[in-house]
């Protein structure tokens, strides 16, 4: 059985767990191997060489943009590197040569970064594409430095290991990402080595610029469909469970177990990714199934993500949501038996890459939800003065989600757990396929409701 494996920053931070639960565990000689590792970057490395993912700080990559003193930055994150590296030398990690190696390949990406900026202000050229350029050459140093790491530790625990370093920076083949893939593992005898690839895969069609940071799960699904895998697994810091354990407590969050791709994709829509959506269709449409596996609870078998899957039992599987939404809701008089009315909204997002999470009507008034960003204000503006009323607010979205909710009696249970604890639903939408509730309230009341709903239709999830 050959499987590709991936392995998440925060996880791959404590990676003597990785080692003893995910890699080694009970495994002897051959078991070991039939396996392929996705490593992501280190915690918060990215976020240093880019820009923090949720807070926007700025990294390395503000540097290069803003004309600033970007090959100090990198010296001073190169300096946080070494002692990463420090901190595995117990499990195994030749320290020094790790030193060396993400060295050299620093010293690379500013080389890189020094032509670019020549030829930048030149004015000769056209600035984006360079740009985009410059954030792929720092985003692929965190992956490289992890999956060298990776490869180093484990073979000197005894384990025949391969370094596949998909980042390019030692070739100028003009690639795809599909190509380098194929390039990559065309040779390897899966059989007899263990192979830690690096998140970041360069391609002459740019990964970032098409998945920006879901990049490493692009990665991960790429090879998979390539191999052939049997299996695609997600090592993760936690169980993909009914509920966020952050807000319902540890004990009253549980496993899912089995769901499908179309409560993934439910999840993603909301911002809460069991994986990257365009990760999660090659692997759909391939037939291989996914499975998230928690790291630090390795004889559990985690949650299954089929295709096909419907659960035996009617049953909610996962309530879950997002606090960062605006509801906005366009009222006019004279839409009622207008056919096309909503166009000239959709045109006006669509202009601004916005995209719905939830769409609800009635005579002559259309709601909107979308995820709270400072692009979707300037869309607002814009939309306010097109229409002839705009309400906004700040809102929050709960939903809860199953293979197999379409039976009478899970809305009623849903709104009335809401409505004992005082939460007013503002907006409600469920489409014909009834796979997801999805309920708008007032942002403070989230974790309140997450916690009603997990209650009432997880814990005790018969109706």
């Amino acid at each position: 059985m050959l499987t590709v494996e991936k392995i998440g920053g925060t996880s791959m931070s404590q990676f003597g767990d990785c080692l003893n639960n995910i890699i080694i565990g009970n495994r002897k000689g051959n078991e070991l191997y039939n396996r392929i590792f996705v490593v992501s970057a280190y915690n918060n490395v990215t976020n240093r060489l880019l820009e923090n993912k949720k807070t926007g700080e700025p990294g390395v990559y503000s540097k290069f943009l803003n004309n600033e003193d970007y090959e100090l930055a990198l010296d001073e994150l190169c300096d946080k590197l070494f002692l990463i590296n420090k901190g595995f030398e117990s499990i195994g990690l030749n320290v020094p040569e790790a030193g060396r190696f993400i060295s050299f390949r620093i010293d690379q990406a500013k080389t890189y970064l020094s032509s670019m900026y020549k030829v930048l202000t030149s004015g000769y050229v056209e600035q984006t594409n360079l740009y985009l350029a410059a954030r792929e050459i720092l985003a692929s140093l965190g992956e490289t430095h992890s999956a060298w790491n990776t490869v180093n530790i484990l073979n000197n625990n005894g384990i025949n290991a391969t370094f596949i370093d998909l980042c390019g920076f030692d070739g100028n083949e003009a690639l795809t990402i599909d190509e380098r893939i194929q390039k990559a593992f065309r040779d390897v005898n899966f059989s007899k080595t263990l192979c830690a690839a690096t998140g970041y895969t360069k391609g002459t069609e740019g990964i970032m610029r098409a998945f920006d940071r879901g990049y490493s799960e692009i990665t991960f699904s790429k090879i998979a469909v390539e191999v052939k895998a049997d299996e695609a697994i997600i090592h993760k810091e936690y169980h993909l469970s009914s509920a966020d354990p952050k807000i319902v407590g540890v004990e009253k969050s549980i496993p899912v177990g089995k769901t499908s791709y179309i409560i993934a994709d439910q999840l993603a829509d909301v911002g809460m990714e069991a994986i990257h959506p365009k990760a999660a269709k090659p692997l759909e449409l391939a037939g291989i199934k996914i499975r998230i596996k928690n790291t630090f609870e390795p004889e559990h078998q985690g949650t299954v993500i089929s295709k096909d899957y419907i659960s035996p039992e009617p049953k909610i599987e996962i309530v879950s949501g997002t606090d960062k939404v605006i509801a906005f809701e366009v009222h006019d008089p004279l839409m009622v038996g207008e056919v096309g009315y909503d166009l000239k909204i959709m045109e006006i997002m669509k202009a601004y890459h916005v995209s719905y999470i939830l769409k609800s009507t009635n005579a002559n008034s259309i709601t909107m939800v979308v995820n709270d960003k400072p692009h979707v204000h300037e869309m607002l503006d814009e939309l306010r003065k097109k229409v002839y009323q705009l309400t906004v607010h700040p809102a929050a979205v709960v939903c809860a989600m199953g293979t197999n909710i379409a039976h009478p009696g899970f809305l009623y249970r849903a709104t009335k757990a809401l409505y004992e604890k005082g939460i007013n639903i503002e907006c409600f939408g469920q489409s014909l396929k009834q796979v997801n509730m999805q309920f708008v309230i007032a942002r403070d009341r989230y974790a309140d409701a997450v916690i009603s709903l997990n209650d009432v239709l997880c814990i005790d999830n018969h109706i």
